[in-house]
Order: C-alpha cells, then structure tokens, then sequence
C-alpha cells in the first residue's frame, strides 16, 4: 500500500523533507521516482560547494543507477586514488587505493539536484523548519517565514545539529562534540601540487596535513591537526594557518596555498538517536547518527538510510521496517568506525603507513 500517497490531501505534498545534503536528495529523487510528491527545503540560502564527504561507495553508486546518474558520478569521479605518504617531509610509500569513489559533496548533490529538477521538484533554499506537529492523518510544519507546510509525512535529513531531531525531543546520545577540535579542514588551491596524488604527511611528533584533489576542480580538500597558540589551544582555520602547517609538514618550497573557499573544524563526536521515527517523522543520515570520519562512511549511511526510508514511505515495506533495519545499522557503524579511526591513529606513527589502514 502506498502510505504516502493516500495521506496526502488538498494539495499538501506526500513527504517534507528538511535538509537537501545527499541524504534529503537521495531521498526526494527516489520517492519522485515513485510517483509521490515530495517537498524538500534547506535552510541555506543557496546551494555550497564544500567538499565535506568525498567518497561514494558501492552501495551509494547502485542506488544511483536506479536513478539513472551512476555514470554521470562517475564521470565526475575519480575510481581510484594514490595515497602519497610522506614522513617528516620525506618521500615514504605510494599506495594505490579503489574502493570508492572519490569525488566532492558538493557535485554530488549538484547532480540529485538535476535528476529531481528533472522530476519536477526544486529545492527550496531559504526555507527554515521552527515547528512540527502531527495528528493522525498528516503532519505541519511551520517555517520562519510564518507559512504552514502539511504533508502526510516529514522527513529530518538536516544534520548532525537537526532541528528535526531537537523539536521532537529525541535524545542524542554518545560523546564527544564539546572537546579540543581534533583537525582543521578546507578547500584551497596549492598550484604546483601534483593532483595525481592524495599527499599525506606526518611528522614524529604526531603532527599530520592531507590534501586531496577534488576532481574535475583545482581545489584540494586539506585536512590538518590544528594550530595551536601559546597557552596550547586549538586556533580556529584560516588560509594563514594553514599554510603555516603546510610549511611546517609538508617542507616543500614554492608551494602556496590560495583560495581557501571553506573553512572549517572536525571534532571527534559519535553519537546517535535512541529512535529514528516519532509518528508520522523520520530522521535520516547524520540526523540521526554522527561518528568518526575514519571510512568515509557518512555520506554513504546517509544515501543508505534515504533509500531504506524511501523504500518504507513508497509502500514497498512496512513503516516499522526503515527503524527495525537502520537503527541497528548506525549502532555497527559508531562502533565499526572507532574501532578504525583507532587503527589509522596508531598506523600512522610509522613512516610509509596511512589512512589506508581503515581499508583494514
């Protein structure tokens, strides 16, 4: 039976979705596909073009065959990278690596984006969820701006700091979030860097920068231990600092970074909902779980929560079966990640030896 489809009424849509990342737009592009009407909003005013997640697995690239992009991704993408590790600033190992698809966040959701364009549906920027409430028959959902949204159902696909999840109470239990930030993060160009490389460097005392070529861009995504001042605390990013610690790890002359486009913090934080539906609501994707990035796990969890959760509101499953499958799922996920991140933290101190030891 299609759940959706018989609650939605006098033009409301089938499902709300907050939150257009890849989990929001995996899921609209599928209930699309299904013949139901979604709405999704985001909050942002427009689209980013961060590169935040940067690998699509498998799983993520069949259920993007079922939408008809899978060669569209990868013609972006890159379908194996060299991890180019140095040590002390030297030269220490190559390391082919072709387990995913490396490619940014942004232009994966530019390509959802056009699929569900191409469906009829357009992402709402500027649209902030401050209120939820539901009956028996449907949800509605008040926005900043005062307007009233019904739906048969709503989906929360809007991140780690969800105001989905706030404004149903769900706890969101774990650690982590409040602590020392644990590595500086952002986009930047670094014109005379090879981009046939994922350049890693560490240094004895425990130190590390990585940057990754985005492909089809000039852009690097560098990831870093943070600066820190003199009484030892973390200094917050900034195209300065960063190049700072490019100098001081990397020891490679006439290389300047430019055009940081994103800049950000990463601290460690693995937590998860005690549920993932209150009635007629939904969370998805980092909504519901937020965990070590040691993987490249998250945005594929996300893409695998979003066509579970479609296959559920379509009617192709029971309502109960997305939580009865994917709760258990997120709980394998925190502990499977850890247990890597651990790994890689401890690989690392040897000269020649990297992240590839989350492959492990």
């Amino acid at each position: 039976m299609n759940h959706a489809m018989n609650d939605a009424t006098n033009g409301a849509s089938d499902v709300v979705i907050v939150g257009a990342g890849p989990t929001g737009l995996t899921l609209a592009c599928d209930l699309a596909l299904r013949g139901l009407t979604p709405q999704i909003l985001d909050r942002r005013e427009a689209p980013h073009r961060e590169s935040r997640g940067k690998a699509l697995r498998p799983g993520s690239l069949e259920v993007f065959e079922r939408f008809g992009v899978a060669d569209r991704i990868t013609d972006i993408g890159r379908s194996q990278v060299v991890f180019r590790k140095y040590f002390d600033g030297a030269h220490a190992a190559d390391t082919p690596v072709d387990d995913a698809c490396l490619i940014g966040q942004w232009q994966v959701e530019e390509v959802l984006r056009e699929r569900l364009a191409s469906l009829g549906v357009q992402v709402e920027f500027g649209a902030e969820v401050t209120g939820i409430e539901q009956d028996r028959d449907g949800v509605t959902a008040t926005l900043a701006d005062g307007r009233s949204l019904r739906s048969g159902y709503l989906a929360g696909c809007d991140g780690g700091r969800s105001t989905v999840r706030k404004l149903l109470g769900i706890p969101f239990e774990g650690y982590g979030g409040d602590g020392e930030q644990a590595m500086v993060v952002g986009d930047v160009r670094a014109p005379g860097l090879s981009r046939e490389y994922w350049h890693q460097w560490f240094t004895f005392d425990g130190g590390a920068m990585m940057l990754c070529p985005i492909p089809d861009t000039d852009s690097f995504q560098l990831q870093a231990s943070p600066e820190t001042d003199a009484e030892g605390r973390a200094l917050p990013p900034s195209l300065e600092g960063f190049q700072r610690l490019f100098d001081r790890h990397a020891r490679m002359t006439g290389i300047r970074l430019t055009e940081a486009t994103w800049l950000s913090t990463w601290r460690v934080n693995v937590r998860m909902v005690t549920r993932m539906r209150e009635g007629r609501v939904f969370l998805a994707g980092d909504a519901a779980h937020v965990h070590p990035i040691a993987g490249g796990f998250g945005m594929n969890t996300g893409i695998e929560d979003a066509a579970t959760l479609g296959r559920a509101l379509g009617g192709e499953i029971p309502l109960e079966a997305y939580e009865a499958e994917r709760l258990p799922a997120a709980a394998h996920l925190l502990a499977d990640t850890t247990a890597r991140m651990d790994r890689v933290m401890a690989a690392v101190a040897t000269p020649g030896t990297g992240v590839e030891a989350v492959l492990d």
